[in-house]
């Protein structure tokens, strides 16, 4: 199969048909094999009652319904177990992603050698108050990751099948997939430009919490990808810095006590300071046994109640 589509989806009953008639059109057009996987995260309109419609007008149409909203990147990760073509295309559903884009970014897996190729929306429709910090967000996840990317967050990206099968996406992590891939060994990233189509249907699902919770993602991807497999580098460093430091500005003081027979140490506030650090070195040791042993022993993360599946 050339191409599986994964579309999660919150409350788009109006977008669907339109945006599935659009998708095959250019799917025949180009002669490609595919699939259209809707992932319904819990809608509370009728969203699946379409995708089921949709499925019995097209045998390529596969779909599962979340019992509950779970959010965006469980969406995102179920659909890449599911899928089947060599080349994975993700969009959202509120045809703000055009699917004319669809046969440049398969092209640019297979003829190109991308492992990830993500779409720029260089020219947007939205609110100064979403492009501004869009723009701010992107610079800041670019520097810090060293992913250049312009438009980290476009919901339009190609991948190949392997990063799929290869990579896990949970909490608010769909933001942050490149970089997740990045540290997955697939560094071959790319970008193109992509139309960027005004909401013609429903609402916005964009809110200011991403600007809370991005960067603590960022922070975990990038430990995670860094020392997820060996939390003891990163605790045990800093802990042997600090309780060796504590030790020996114990040992200082107890030999300046008994050279120069100065008043107890205890009186001292460096001797407190350095019980603290040898007693916080410690436990920074502890906590990276502690990660080592979780590490090695941690179930799935990826645990949903699919309510339906076709």
């Amino acid at each position: 199969m050339d191409i599986s589509l994964v579309i999660p989806l919150f409350n788009e009953e109006e977008s669907l048909n339109e945006l599935h008639d659009w998708i095959v059109s250019v799917m025949k057009a180009n002669n490609f094999t595919y699939e259209i996987i809707f992932i319904d995260d819990g809608s509370k309109d009728s969203s699946w009652k379409v995708i089921e419609a949709l499925r019995i007008r097209n045998e390529h149409v596969r779909g599962l319904k979340f019992r509950r909203n779970y959010g965006k990147s469980a969406g995102l990760n179920v659909g890449f177990e599911q899928t089947k073509g060599d080349v994975i295309i993700t969009m959202d559903a509120d045809l703000q992603d055009s699917p004319e884009e669809i046969p440049d970014l398969y092209k640019m897996i297979k003829n190109e050698g991308f492992d990830i190729v993500s779409g720029w929306k260089k020219k947007r429709f939205d609110p100064i108050s979403k492009t501004i910090p869009t723009k701010l967000y992107n610079y800041v996840t670019s520097k810090m990751s060293g992913v250049k990317l312009h438009d980290m967050n476009c919901g339009l990206k190609a991948y190949s099948s392997e990063v799929v099968k290869n990579i896990e996406v949970y909490g608010e992590m769909h933001r942050y997939i490149p970089v997740i891939a990045k540290w997955a060994g697939f560094t071959h990233i790319g970008e193109k430009i992509v139309v960027h189509q005004a909401r013609k249907y429903g609402v916005t699902k964009f809110g200011l919490s991403r600007f809370i919770y991005g960067p603590l993602d960022l922070f975990s991807i990038m430990f995670m990808g860094k020392f997820g497999k060996r939390p003891m580098h990163f605790f045990g460093v800093i802990g042997s810095f600090i309780f060796f430091g504590g030790l020996a500005l114990l040992i200082y003081l107890s030999v300046d006590k008994i050279l120069n027979e100065t008043v107890g140490i205890a009186n001292r506030p460096a001797f407190y300071l350095g019980i603290l650090m040898v007693i916080v070195g410690v436990q920074l040791f502890i906590a990276g046994f502690l990660g080592e042993l979780i590490s090695r022993s941690a179930v799935e993360r990826n645990k949903y109640k699919i309510e339906k599946h076709i």
